[in-house]
C-alpha cells in the first residue's frame, strides 16, 4: 500500500471516530433533554447535521448509543484511575480520587439519565442484554480498586486481616448512582460532601 493511500485512510478512520464522538456527545444531550423514549434518531441526526442513514452506520439503534455513552464514561473511569496512579501518593489518595471522579464529576453530570436507566425496566433489560462490554471494563475497574486496597494492606495503611473481596465491594457500592441520586434528592448535600462524608466512613473503617 502506498504512503498516500495510508495517509488517507488513516485520514478517513480520524474523520470517522470524530463524527462518532460528536453523534454521542450530541445524543447524550438529547437523552438528558427529553429522556430516553422521547428521544429519536432523526432529531439526534438533526442536530449533529447529518443524514440519519449515516447516524445508523455508527450505531444501529438508540439502545447502542446508550450502551456506547456508558462505555466510553466506563473507559474515561479507567483513564482517570491510571491518571490518579500517577499523580497520587497513596493508596488511599488515589481511591479518594476515583470518589471525587465519581461523584463531582461523571455522577453530577449524568444524574437524570443515569435516574431513567435506573428507574426504567426496559433500560435495565437493555443492559442485561447488551451490557457485556460494560460488566467487562466494571470488572477492570475492580482489580484495580483490589489492587490498591492490596498495596495497602502491604503499606500498613488497610487492615490486613480484612478480606480484598468484601472491602473492594464495600468500596465499590459506593459508587452506586442510585445511592448518589437518594443523597441528593433530600437537598442536604452537594457531591464534594457525599465525597467527604463517604470516603471518611470507608477509610475509617478499614484502617490499619
Amino acid at each position: 500500500m502506498s504512503s498516500s493511500s495510508q495517509v488517507h485512510r488513516s485520514l478517513k478512520e480520524k474523520q470517522r471516530q470524530e463524527r462518532e464522538a460528536l453523534i454521542l456527545k450530541v445524543a447524550e444531550d438529547v437523552f438528558l433533554e427529553r429522556g430516553y423514549h422521547d428521544t429519536s434518531m432523526d432529531e439526534i441526526a438533526s442536530r449533529v447535521g447529518i443524514a440519519k442513514g449515516t447516524v445508523y452506520l455508527h450505531f444501529p439503534g438508540k439502545d447502542d448509543l446508550v450502551i456506547a455513552i456508558f462505555e466510553r464514561d466506563m473507559q474515561e473511569i479507567l483513564r482517570q484511575m491510571d491518571v490518579s496512579l500517577d499523580c497520587q501518593s497513596s493508596p488511599q489518595s488515589k481511591l479518594e480520587a476515583l470518589l471525587h471522579f465519581m461523584y463531582a464529576g461523571l455522577f453530577s453530570k449524568r444524574t437524570q439519565l443515569l435516574s431513567s436507566i435506573y428507574h426504567s425496566a426496559d433500560m435495565q433489560r437493555l443492559f442485561a442484554e447488551k451490557g457485556s462490554c460494560l460488566r467487562v471494563l466494571w470488572d477492570r475497574v475492580a482489580q484495580r480498586v483490589a489492587q490498591l486496597l492490596d498495596e495497602g494492606k502491604e503499606r500498613g495503611d488497610f487492615d490486613p486481616t480484612l478480606p480484598t473481596s468484601i472491602m473492594t465491594s464495600t468500596f465499590l457500592s459506593l459508587l452506586s448512582p442510585k445511592s448518589y441520586e437518594r443523597l441528593l434528592a433530600d437537598g442536604h448535600f452537594v457531591p464534594d460532601d457525599i465525597v467527604t462524608h463517604t470516603g471518611k466512613i470507608f477509610f475509617r473503617g478499614i484502617q490499619a
